[in-house]
């Protein structure tokens, strides 16, 4: 894939912290895969920033499209480097690819490289817009993670720099690139139940204050630049934060980076699980690129879910989408003509014709705490063997892939998983002030409300000497 340069980027700037210079070229102008010589104009060669379970997820997902190649990958964890690089390499061995994947601890000497042409950040939501921002004006296109940022602010300036650089970035909102939620959004949109009214959007708790004891950073963990920008003097190192692994013998994480649960550090399920659920709901009712107009908190004046009220009447609401699977995600559309339910692997619609046999899937059901045992056991072991994890979404990279080459938008381009960002901080900005906030899509404003402005999840001052 030809590289294309980025446009009066002064070097000093780029670099931030690093003095490092540019690395070797990894690639050749040609490679063979499988005994099949690919040609340059077919190749895509990326570099990983974030190296925990959800890169791997991800490899396993790009690993599976065509043409794909990994150069480099970046964190600030030495072991996750080596086994992320151990990782890449013995599955070039087995394309019969020379393996080589340099790894690095500051993400900017991977953005040098001039033999890479995309970058997928998976590093914790306080980086994606630096390091997405950064990549774009290396010249370089970008699978980001969902949620795209942490704040309102960083979202709005990713998508204006993207756009201005005139990059592919795909927001990893994988559920777009889902047959049944795809069906869903089809059968909403063609008015199959009618007009929509309400939406139920299970996705789980807003984040709570941080609460974990400070402990003692490993050798190997740089947690400086894990804190990055973040600018909170109560953040501290405790392994819930960014979980260990072992090497040998190897030993994943035993849980997802806990930084997504407090408000110090992450936007909690709100953000999480909204980032999907959400998402596919404002796809349905055509509020891509937009939002509510209000957000109610849960308790307020006996609110009892939290609730989003657009412009058109209808009401979305953070609540069971099934009454006897309280916790479970997924999606409930009623419309003024019947109602379908959407999930990961279950559709399911009050018109059963509408919905194809092969896309109907299982209705959710209770598992006991033995059959959800054995469900992770299999999870990881099939993660150790393929470099997956929890969710690999191969047609979503591929979507990506294709979309590198054509130069044409992704299922999931920035706006929409900007306007998607934006409204799980809008709902969590609500909760933390405890009463209603009004919101203008159209103009991007609180209006008069400078209490909502100034929160934290609109724009919050980075830590010296990061800046936005």
């Amino acid at each position: 894939m030809k590289q294309k340069t980025s446009k009066g980027l002064n070097r000093r700037e780029f670099l931030g912290l690093s003095a490092l210079g540019l690395t070797g070229l990894t690639i050749l102008p040609s490679y063979v895969v499988d005994g099949v010589r690919i040609a340059p104009s077919d190749r895509v060669v990326m570099g990983f920033i974030g190296l925990g379970q959800q890169a791997l997820s991800d490899f396993a997902g790009f690993a599976s499209v065509a043409g794909v190649q990994v150069a480099a990958a970046c964190d600030v964890d030495s072991m996750k480097q080596i086994r992320f690089k151990k990782r890449i390499e013995a599955w070039q061995q087995s394309k019969g690819v020379a393996p080589r994947c340099d790894v690095y601890e500051q993400y900017e000497q991977l953005l040098e490289r001039t033999d890479i042409d995309a970058i997928e950040v998976a590093s914790p939501d306080h980086w994606h817009a630096l390091m997405t921002i950064h990549a774009c004006q290396a010249g370089k296109d970008v699978y980001v993670q969902k949620p795209l940022a942490f704040t309102i602010r960083e979202g709005l300036k990713m998508v204006r720099v993207s756009r201005d650089l005139k990059r592919v970035v795909q927001v990893g909102s994988q559920q777009r690139s889902s047959k049944e939620f795809q069906k869903a959004i089809e059968l909403v949109q063609s008015g199959a139940i009618g007009h929509i009214t309400k939406i139920y959007a299970k996705v789980g708790d807003p984040p709570k204050p941080l609460d974990l004891p400070e402990m003692p950073v490993p050798g190997n963990l740089n947690w400086n630049l894990w804190m990055g920008p973040l600018n909170d003097a109560r953040i501290h190192y405790h392994p819930d934060l960014c979980p260990p692994i072992s090497l040998d013998p190897e030993e994943r994480e035993k849980l997802w980076g806990a930084w997504r649960w407090y408000r110090e550090t992450g936007n909690g399920f709100t953000a999480d699980w909204g980032a999907h659920m959400f998402d596919i709901a404002q796809a349905a009712i055509g509020m891509d690129g937009s939002g509510p107009s209000e957000i109610i908190p849960k308790g307020y004046n006996g609110q009892a879910y939290l609730t989003f009220k657009y412009l058109n009447g209808i009401q979305m609401t953070e609540q069971p989408y099934l009454e006897d699977m309280p916790g479970a995600q997924g999606i409930k559309f009623i419309g003024t003509d019947g109602w379908i339910e959407v999930a990961r692997g279950y559709l399911a619609c009050s018109k059963p014709a509408l919905v194809p046999a092969d896309l109907a899937g299982n209705r959710p059901r209770n598992m006991t705490p033995e059959e959800r045992r054995k469900m992770y056991e299999q999870m990881q072991k099939s993660a150790a063997k393929g470099g997956g994890s929890f969710e690999i979404s191969a047609p979503h990279m591929q979507n990506f892939i294709d979309s590198v080459k054509s130069r044409k938008d992704p299922v999931a381009p920035i706006e929409v998983g900007c306007s998607t960002n934006t409204l799980c901080c809008l709902g969590n900005i609500a909760t933390e002030l405890g009463r209603p906030v009004k919101w203008n899509p159209a103009t991007l404003s609180f209006g008069n409300d400078t209490e909502a402005a100034s929160h934290r999840l609109t724009q919050y001052e980075y830590r010296r000497p990061y800046k936005l």
